[in-house]
């Protein structure tokens, strides 16, 4: 796969080795812990009885007239008298329970029993009257207990009813993070922010009117209420706009497109009505919308529930926009990699006035970037960033912060403690392709075929002339990829030519022509590979333009589905057109296969040579690459002499 179909992206050839919230609702917290609170109250009423059981078998109870059988024996030490209880103790030691007349002395009791009066005399007797708190919550607990056990179950019942009221009352509230100012361990200003030195110029005025809004109000100025920050993924549009609320020393509120919309229609709009009514209050502040492009679609291309309560917070937003006034020093600022299916409503003035464009950060870009993101790390002598910085075009900051850290892990796995510069190397392949499957082993045919198809990329490479040099060659296998070619541009491109996408192409389908050249049979590898180099071909026929049969004409949107808020269908040509286009991609695509076969035969030697390499090292680096095409007869590309299209 030759990924290049894009003015700027990073390049490398692939071969591939096979074909082509559950969050609980608030309902259901309450009847899972009204059943967990009576498992409770069953637990601990079976404790309860089975503790009060054991105190009660803890004594023997025998009739009064027992005792008095057993006080004429002699057998009796000590009676104690506790209301209508008695408790007995024996002179060996045993203790037993009784009960008498309540009406009647202990003494008559036991007279009455014909127990002799001198017998009496030598058995002592203690009277103890019962009384107190203790006497009273012992006799009471069987009714006080489960009384308490109900009343703090109700108040917890209730307190949960009362918690699920107080969401439903707050549902509408908006749920956006607020940054304050004086928060230093937040705080980040536009020195922490590498590249970006056209956006962050543009941005210098929204700081100087959030810093002294007099002097644009004196003189009639309305700074721009909208700055629509627009950008691939990674090139740290949410950065610099928490930068921007930094520089000014105001107050951030972030919030994503997404966390508007909910099931219910008109939740969004409160939501917004909330948001900016916090940041006016808070006046001068930022509010950042995060992939604003979640509720900021075209209007009136769907239908249902969701797509209206879309449609209304988008509404309230624009409302809320038009309500500033010129001095209340609140400005918005969103974030999206999709400006092509916003709404133009967002985008006239007096909205999004202002939109800042964040493109991939060129050489010097990447290594301040570099630079930015290895203050806490310990480096390794050997180190050269400017070298990491031109082996990653395309890479986004998001990529870049990525590759320092895979390179800090890698050195920390290997018990090191600073990071090298093979570290770095290995760390680009790893961001890029996936980590190195060891594991996966190939057979001596499928090495065999692998080496040739890398060779075949690695020949056309070489030779055509609008194609970028060779870095490396490598069979082993890293992610879905069995072997791979890294090709790297001699400078950074903003565009790129006709010729340049027909000679990546042909560079392409070097592996499958090799395969079906000298196997006699093709493989499942080259699939990727046919997938993008049909792709781009596609591209220049519907999208740039580069086809004197179709003509200067553009078939496609950007995205392919929404222009100018215009249909949903895909296709918006006539069914000749269409088969005009696929003919026109198939005379590319067999141009390109023509060239690539003419190429690979003419220098034979040169992809025995590189293959026979790549089956005894595995890998193959730039100067090994070079000395190799040198001992061919061919020169090394060193700077590129061939001016681009435009």
């Amino acid at each position: 796969m030759a990924l290049g179909d894009l003015p700027g992206k990073k390049k490398i050839i692939i071969r591939k080795g096979g074909g082509p919230s559950n969050k609980p609702s608030k309902n259901g917290s309450i009847v899972s812990y009204i059943i967990s609170t009576l498992l409770i109250f069953i637990i601990i009423s079976t404790l309860y009885s089975f503790i009060s059981d054991s105190f009660g078998k803890k004594l023997e109870q025998i009739p009064i007239s027992e005792l008095a059988t057993d006080i004429k024996s002699g057998l009796v030490k000590v009676i104690v008298v506790k209301g209508d209880t008695l408790d007995i103790e024996y002179k060996a030691g045993e203790k037993k329970t009784s009960k008498k007349e309540g009406e009647e002395a202990l003494i008559q009791t036991l007279v009455n029993y014909s127990v002799p009066k001198d017998q009496l005399a030598q058995i002592k007797i203690e009277i103890k009257n019962e009384s107190g708190l203790g006497y009273w919550l012992l006799n009471l607990s069987p009714i006080i207990f489960p009384i308490l056990f109900i009343a703090v179950f109700i108040w917890f019942i209730t307190r949960q009813v009362k918690g699920a009221g107080m969401q439903a009352l707050t549902f509408g509230q908006s749920k956006a993070r607020m940054i304050d100012p004086n928060d230093k361990n937040q705080r980040v200003t536009f020195k922490d922010v590498a590249g970006c030195k056209e956006a962050k110029e543009e941005l210098l005025e929204i700081v100087d009117f959030l810093r002294n809004p007099k002097k644009f109000l004196d003189i009639g100025a309305r700074i721009p209420k909208g700055i629509l920050l627009m950008g691939a993924p990674g090139t740290g549009k949410t950065l610099l706009a928490r930068a921007v609320a930094g520089e000014a020393s105001v107050a951030f509120f972030s919030i994503s497109g997404s966390e508007f919309v909910e099931m219910f229609v008109g939740v969004g709009a409160s939501r917004v009505r909330d948001l900016f009514l916090m940041a006016k209050k808070n006046s001068p502040s930022i509010i950042f919308v995060d992939e604003i492009d979640a509720v900021g679609r075209v209007r009136g291309i769907g239908a249902g529930g969701g797509n209206d309560e879309r449609e209304q917070t988008l509404n309230q937003i624009l409302v809320e926009m038009d309500g500033f006034e010129p001095n209340e020093k609140v400005i918005v600022m969103a974030a999206t990699n999709r400006p092509d299916v916003l709404d133009p409503a967002l985008l006239r003035p007096g909205r999004f006035d202002r939109r800042v464009t964040l493109d991939l950060p060129d050489r010097k870009d990447r290594e301040e970037i570099l630079q930015v993101h290895s203050t806490k790390k310990p480096f390794a002598e050997d180190v050269n960033l400017v070298v990491i910085a031109e082996r990653t075009p395309g890479f986004s900051g998001a990529d870049l912060y990525s590759l320092m850290n895979e390179g800090a892990i890698l050195a920390a796995r290997e018990d090191r403690t600073k990071v090298s510069q093979f570290d770095l190397i290995r760390s680009i392949e790893k961001v890029m392709l996936g980590p190195e499957r060891k594991s996966h082993i190939l057979s001596k045919k499928e090495k065999e075929i692998t080496a040739y198809h890398e060779a075949g990329h690695a020949v056309l490479a070489s030779m055509l002339p609008y194609a970028d040099p060779v870095h490396k060659i490598s069979i082993i296998a890293r992610g879905r990829a069995l072997g791979y070619v890294f090709k790297l541009p001699l400078e950074d491109n903003k565009l790129q030519s006709k010729k340049e996408f027909l000679d990546d192409i042909a560079v392409s389908l070097g592996g499958y022509v090799t395969e079906k050249m000298l196997f006699g049979d093709l493989t499942t590898g080259p699939s990727n590979d046919l997938q993008v180099s049909t792709a781009l071909a596609r591209d220049m026929v519907t999208k740039y333009g580069m086809s004197d049969m179709v003509g200067p004409v553009a078939l496609e949107g950007q995205g392919g589905k929404i222009l100018y808020g215009r249909g949903v269908e895909e296709k918006e040509y006539s069914e000749k057109v269409g088969a005009d286009i696929d003919a026109e991609v198939s005379r590319i695509m067999k141009e390109a296969h023509e060239k690539a076969e003419k190429i690979i035969t003419e220098n034979k030697p040169l992809l025995e040579a590189i293959a026979k390499r790549l089956i005894e090292t595995e890998t193959i680096e730039r100067v090994e690459f070079e000395n190799i095409l040198i001992a061919n007869g061919i020169t090394p590309k060193k700077k590129l002499d061939i001016e681009h299209q435009t």
